[in-house]
């Protein structure tokens, strides 16, 4: 009788789960193992809001595998340690796991993959969690991209993903069972509770993460390309926590769209849905840097931003966390993110813009309040976010592109409804006043502004003030190479 080990990370889906049927295909019994070791994932252990999401993604995952006659076995602590002692327990010869790519988790597996096999234990991985490999997306020297478009094009002239493993119809696991903790014992739900709201918005699990793909591809798909800017409106596919937890896989998705479009054999940039199958893309090439730098979560890719000079300023850090800045368009944002735990992509780049160009705060603050407030967190999509909209990774917005919150608004929110749904001390605010609402005639006699504050920062000021240290230090930049 074989026995192997499935060691569950960021991957509770039965559906598309390479791991998992490896060792139904390879082996007479299988045992479905999570192992809770943050600690592992120094410097950048889960955020609240993602803790959130794992508990949530642990419940529905346990639920589907018992339906499936199977158990999952949680344990804590050493990953090491937990597979060899699993692993003597019941007799196992094998651990699979599917990849994950952050630098501390690649060190971390690498280190484990060589210490199983130095105790007669064999150790499989595969790929699972992007549509490509980050060896198979290089350029025609073997060099490795460092800017999205060719990076792109290089990924779309590939040969389309295979088709997705299908769910096993059962799992037939040892018996005496592994023991385990029950999920409530890994403490992963704060005793504050601040993301009480998330259910309302949210469905953690492979479940929920079909359903909601189900549900993009059937109306949002359609009007994806114009939608996607618009933050009130339904037009983007929410995917993305799915995604990161592993409850679908990227060809899942990929695939799905594509065979709605009715181009599954075509390329895919003629797809009448590329706008979105280049959302999937962007998320392979963020892996695909983090990998290749994995310094970029804490260092700017761009050395000439390692001597710029960054601002202290813990009261508009606050105010800008709470949603209190004064700006109506980011304060709704921020605001969308404490009660969610998700924000508007566009609206992510305008408060980002405000915080490390306006404020002159270092973009790793925002990175790191993102880090624990989105339920999405991820540490590749995070860094280059960041690094894009401060300026300095390797595909970024150039210095001088500064997000105006006023024009960005009257582009993408004219008549205001994200913003009074989201600060709703504007609701009597005119359409016309609305991204400034300081500047209505009424605004100083209205007792609605008792609730809301003028702005922190004078915008066009602190534009010019960026403006001048950036160019100050490109210039310098030059001068010295």
């Amino acid at each position: 009788m074989t026995i192997s080990v499935v060691w569950l990370r960021r991957d509770f889906r039965l559906c598309d789960n390479p791991a998992i049927c490896y060792a139904i295909d390879y082996t007479d019994q299988v045992i479905l193992l999570y192992i809770h070791a943050p600690h592992e994932e120094q410097p950048w252990q889960p955020g609240a809001a993602s803790n959130w999401w794992l508990h949530q993604s642990l419940c529905a995952f346990k639920e589907q595998v018992q339906k499936k006659k199977g158990n999952l076995i949680i344990r804590q602590g050493d990953s090491l340690k937990s597979l060899v002692e699993v692993c003597t327990e019941t007799r196992a010869t094998t651990v699979c796991w599917n990849r994950l790519y952050e630098p501390s988790i690649i060190n971390r597996d690498q280190m484990i993959k060589k210490e199983l096999e130095k105790v007669g234990i064999r150790a499989v991985d595969f790929p699972g969690a992007l549509l490509r490999e980050p060896s198979e997306v290089v350029k025609e020297d073997g060099g490795k991209y460092r800017v999205y478009t060719p990076f792109s094009k290089r990924h779309a002239s590939l040969a389309p993903p295979e088709l997705p493993f299908d769910e096993p119809d059962q799992l037939t696991c040892p018996n005496p069972i592994p023991n385990s903790l029950q999920i409530e014992e890994l403490k992963l739900i704060d005793r504050i509770q601040w993301y009480s709201e998330f259910t309302r918005d949210w469905q953690p699990g492979e479940i929920g993460a079909h359903q909601r793909l189900q549900s993009f591809s059937e109306i949002a798909i359609q009007t994806y390309g114009h939608d996607r800017d618009i933050p009130n409106l339904e037009g983007v596919s929410r995917l993305s926590p799915h995604l990161h937890f592993g409850e679908v896989s990227p060809r899942q998705v990929w695939l799905h769209i594509r065979s709605d479009d009715g181009s599954l054999h075509d390329s895919p940039d003629q797809s009448p849905f590329w706008p979105y199958l280049r959302q999937l893309i962007w998320r392979d090439f963020a892996h695909h840097l983090l990998q290749d730098h994995p310094s970029m979560s804490d260092l700017p890719l761009d050395p000439m931003y390692k001597t710029f000079i960054w601002e202290e300023n813990p009261e508009l850090l606050q105010k800008w966390q709470s949603g209190q800045t004064g700006i109506p368009l980011v304060d709704a944002g921020m605001r969308q993110l404490w009660r969610t735990g998700w924000m508007h992509n566009r609206v992510r780049m305008i408060v980002a813009s405000l915080l490390c160009k306006n404020g002159l705060i270092h973009w790793l603050e925002g990175a790191r309040w993102f880090w624990a407030t989105l339920v999405d967190a991820d540490l590749a999509n995070n860094s280059m976010g960041w690094q894009w909209v401060a300026g300095c990774g390797p595909d970024a917005a150039p210095y001088f592109r500064i997000f105006s919150p006023k024009s960005q608004g009257q582009r993408f929110d004219p008549e205001g409804e994200y913003i009074r749904r989201w600060v709703p001390e504007l609701s009597e605010v005119p359409t016309q006043y609305i991204h400034e609402p300081w500047t209505w005639p009424e605004w100083k006699d209205s007792p609605k502004k008792l609730n809301y504050t003028l702005p922190v920062i004078d915008l066009k000021q602190t534009r010019q003030r960026a403006l001048n240290r950036y160019h100050q230090i490109k210039h310098s930049w030059m001068n010295s190479s």
